[in-house]
């Protein structure tokens, strides 16, 4: 079997490193870079057995599948398809890594949970926290991006919506705060140890360049509250991914120590 992953640029990507870990390089796993996804999805088709898709692709991913998972038809998105005898099936394995890291924290109902950043990993992380029955709080710059979300729920999901610019306010209020927008907002450099609930956990995605550092993070530690990096969720993401892949759980351990 050979695997691999789609987008572009991805020359960056930790994926084959933690893959080839994953399964003491048991299988292939290469990378098709190209802003052409018809192109990319073609190799795909001739040449791998499960593709990761990553960004601008997962759109377009999710609409090429012939079998969807629970989660993608929430989202909207995939960013793991694999070929099965009844055609191509779609996951999310955003939504499944950070579903994942949720329930280890003890999310669930009564938890209150603060997405900041609705883009792709914010939206999987939106139905995570709300799939879990967290009272899910939703901001981004563009306010219709996070009221876009909420409309696609069927009533038995928890979400609100709340103006980016009320951050601070949100955060007295929250276990949990998910912070996926790539660069720091003015209300994060203003935050301090009291606007914080003691025992909160903040998981930030970007783990390349993270706003979260410096006078925030020792903010974060007199507060109480606890920090953790995007490359958990990433390890995450790929744990549950690589399995859906091989239908072998991955040695994480060894995937860790790539990060």
């Amino acid at each position: 079997m050979k695997f691999g992953l789609i987008g572009d640029p991805i020359a960056h990507s930790l994926s084959p490193a933690l893959f080839k870990a994953g399964y003491d390089g048991r299988w292939a796993y290469e990378l098709i870079e190209g802003s052409d996804f018809e192109a990319s999805f073609k190799r795909f088709m001739d040449e791998y057995q499960g593709i990761n898709v990553t960004a601008p692709f997962k759109e377009a991913a999710f609409a090429k599948a012939d079998i969807l998972s629970e989660e993608c038809r929430l989202i909207g998105a995939a960013n793991i398809l694999v070929k099965t005898t009844d055609g191509v099936i779609a996951c999310n394995s955003d939504f499944l890594g950070v579903r994942r890291w949720l329930q280890e924290v003890g999310a669930g109902e009564g938890s209150a949970v603060l997405i900041a950043g609705c883009g792709g990993a914010g939206k999987a992380a939106a139905f995570a926290s709300a799939t879990l029955g967290c009272r899910t709080v939703l901001m981004n710059r563009d306010r219709s991006k996070a009221e876009k979300i909420t409309s696609k729920s069927d009533g038995n999901l928890r979400f609100e919506v709340a103006d980016l610019c009320d951050f601070r306010k949100h955060l007295k209020h929250s276990d949990i705060i998910i912070y996926n927008i790539p660069s720091s907002i003015p209300g994060l450099e203003e935050v301090e140890s009291t606007d914080l609930l003691k025992g909160a956990v903040v998981l930030e995605a970007n783990y390349r360049n993270p706003s979260f550092s410096g006078r925030i993070r020792d903010v974060l530690d007199e507060a109480g509250a606890d920090y953790v990096g995007g490359k958990l969720w990433l390890l995450y993401q790929a744990v549950t991914g690589y399995k859906i892949f091989t239908g072998e759980e991955p040695d994480l351990t060894k995937m860790s120590a790539c990060l």
